[in-house]
């Protein structure tokens, strides 16, 4: 049967993704698609209850309201700063879908082709099992192909992204991990995997279809554990590439051409961020994806000095006497949700007529964007929010520098010392305003447990304690 109006509400659907993803590389924009993302989203589940899955109305509309109530319970009781860990949960659904729908189109070809050996007629079968009757041996070669890439890239998924949320909820190291053998183990396991594929392909049995998806498990477990902390944003971002791969292999299995153009526009989206993130911090993209970062190359530079404390009223005499402040968040300012206090502050400053903006990397907090959704949250005006490369050499011009929550991304190790762990990543060079602010819970190491000579600098003092808890005691001293 030809559903010429799902085909037709996939093309509207396809598009408004389009617009979707379009519309996010945009702060004033990104409230706006994300509308059209959901509207895509809702025409494209109606279209598929009307089109191919008529005779299913009662499952799915259970399925969709159960989906729907544990979204909405996410969705209002995540914090901002577990949404790292909550999207790479999300992508691990994805591969989980993903193996599957591949192991069910698997046995529905077998079942398929008993059915037909039997003199069955097709068109008693239900809608996928009907499409695969009518494919040629070629054409179900070709789906094997497809599904059996669909499992392999859905269980990388699957498992890279358990680890990637157990490394970001804290529940697993966030060391660079790997078991005795290293790569090796990782080539054995692709290996398999390609043994596998051909001996799938020339007998359709479930043996090295079941050997397969155990290797995969394998390589997204090992890959992910053998990523050290400081490269987690870019782990995120291709994991999300995964997953839209594996929603295209999901969409050639199940012949779903919407899911096919959504799955190509978030692997090859998610693959383009990736990219610009390592080459943000200076990263081989082909080595963060094979674990190659995370670790130091050698000893690494001591460091020298003391950590210098510093009162809020102090810190308001700074802030009163300067013309020029840049603010640089971390993932410590979500920690303390401190960005209205943030915003407080840069209200008062602005109104005494001082030049204040905030400095953005690319990889600030564990997921990209995390501060800019912060900051937008906060009401900051979007003009006075700067990425790395726009203001990076204003600092030396700059009277005060204030850190909230960060530490690799304003780490100098990183030009400093060649056996660093972040050795050539580019840094917001903050240490060169005249004046550094730092306000930090403790004295330990960051997220990547990297020690970080800032703190240790004759013009930085530090600021302890729970940054919302600091700026509240700021704001009132700022006249």
């Amino acid at each position: 049967m030809d559903f010429g109006f799902t085909t037709a509400a996939y093309v509207v659907a396809a598009i408004l993704f389009i617009l979707s993803l379009g519309g996010l590389s945009g702060q004033e924009s990104a409230k706006r698609a994300v509308w059209y993302g959901i509207v895509g989203m809702a025409l494209a589940v109606a279209a598929t209850l009307i089109g191919p899955g008529t005779g299913f109305w009662f499952l799915s509309i259970i399925l969709i309201a159960g989906g729907g109530a544990i979204g909405y319970q996410l969705a209002t009781k995540v914090q901002m700063t577990q949404m790292p860990e909550l999207v790479a949960a999300m992508h691990s659904l994805v591969g989980l879908a993903a193996v599957f729908v591949g192991l069910i189109a698997h046995f529905e070809i077998g079942r398929v082709s008993g059915f037909l050996a039997a003199g069955g007629d097709p068109y008693e079968l239900g809608t996928f099992a009907a499409l695969i009757a009518k494919k040629t041996g070629v054409e179900l070669s070709i789906l094997r192909v497809e599904l059996f890439l669909g499992v392999f890239i859905g269980a990388v998924t699957f498992t890279g992204s358990v680890i990637a949320y157990g490394k970001l909820a804290g529940r697993v190291s966030s060391k660079a991990e790997k078991l005795p053998g290293g790569h090796f183990l990782n080539i054995a396991a692709a290996a398999i995997a390609v043994v596998t594929l051909i001996w799938y392909f020339n007998t359709g049995g479930f043996l090295p279809l079941f050997l397969m998806t155990l290797a995969a498990l394998f390589i997204g477990y090992h890959l992910i554990m053998g990523i050290g902390g400081a490269d987690m944003p870019v782990v995120v971002s291709m994991l999300n590439s995964y997953s839209g791969w594996a929603a295209a292999a999901i969409g050639f299995s199940l012949g779903n051409d919407l899911l096919i153009v959504v799955g190509a526009l978030v692997g090859s989206s998610g693959a383009i961020l990736s990219y610009i993130m390592c080459k943000a911090m200076n990263r081989s993209f082909v080595s963060v994806i094979l674990g190659g970062f995370g670790g130091p190359a050698g000893e690494q530079m001591a460091v020298e000095g003391e950590q210098v404390a510093i009162e809020v009223d102090g810190v308001a005499a700074m802030l009163n006497e300067a013309d020029s402040v840049i603010i640089i968040p971390g993932y410590g300012m979500a920690v303390a949700q401190a960005q209205q206090a943030v915003s407080e502050l840069v209200k008062k400053l602005r109104a005494k007529g001082k030049n204040v903006r905030f400095a953005i990397h690319p990889v600030a907090g564990r997921l990209p964007g995390h501060m800019n959704v912060l900051l937008a949250e906060a009401k900051v005006p979007y003009d006075i929010v700067m990425e790395m490369d726009e203001i990076n050499d204003d600092f030396p011009s700059t009277d005060v520098a204030i850190v909230i929550g960060s530490n690799d991304i304003v780490n100098p190790a990183a030009q400093d010392d060649p056996n660093s762990p972040i050795a050539g990543m580019p840094v917001l060079e903050c240490w060169k305003a005249k004046n550094v602010i730092v306000s930090k819970r403790g004295q330990g190491t960051g997220y990547s447990g990297i020690e970080n000579p800032l703190f240790f600098k004759d013009n930085t003092r530090m600021l302890y304690g729970d940054a919302k808890a600091s700026l509240d005691k700021l704001l009132p001293l700022i006249d």
